[in-house]
């Protein structure tokens, strides 16, 4: 499923995000986080020691939600599943990428305790709120 230019606008812009994952008995735990997004995925970059990381290894199913940071109004939920995760350098760069958008300068490699993974989400489904 391609993302449409609206969602993809939402999650490329310096938007936040809110990533649910599920525990191994069921219950849910919730991030903010960056988001960022290629044509057919929404992503999300963390770290491998992290529980959302052990989570997605275990059950692939989340939920991300992307608001408009002018109007919170305008958002996105997106139902899918980690269908890739991207490590190594690549997501180092991609964690650069995604600090420059955010705050104007490369993420602090001092904050890096473990390896760096992008999450790369298909959806499933898509809900739309405000968006044009």
């Amino acid at each position: 499923m391609a993302l449409d230019e609206d969602v993809r606008t939402l999650a490329t812009g310096r938007n936040f995000g809110a990533l649910t994952t599920l525990f191994e008995d069921g219950s849910a735990q919730t991030h903010v986080m960056w988001v960022d997004a290629d044509d057919d995925h929404v992503m999300v970059n963390t770290e491998v020691h992290r529980a959302k990381f052990r989570n997605v290894e275990r059950d692939p199913r989340v939920t991300l939600t992307i608001w408009h940071r002018e109007d919170p109004y305008r958002y996105a939920e997106i139902r899918g599943r980690v269908v890739e995760v991207v490590r190594g350098p690549a997501a180092r760069e991609h964690i650069d990428a995604c600090s420059r958008r955010y705050t104007g300068h490369d993420y602090p490699g001092e904050q890096i305790a473990s390896e760096r993974a992008i999450l790369r989400i298909a959806p499933d489904k898509v809900l739309r709120f405000n968006l044009s």
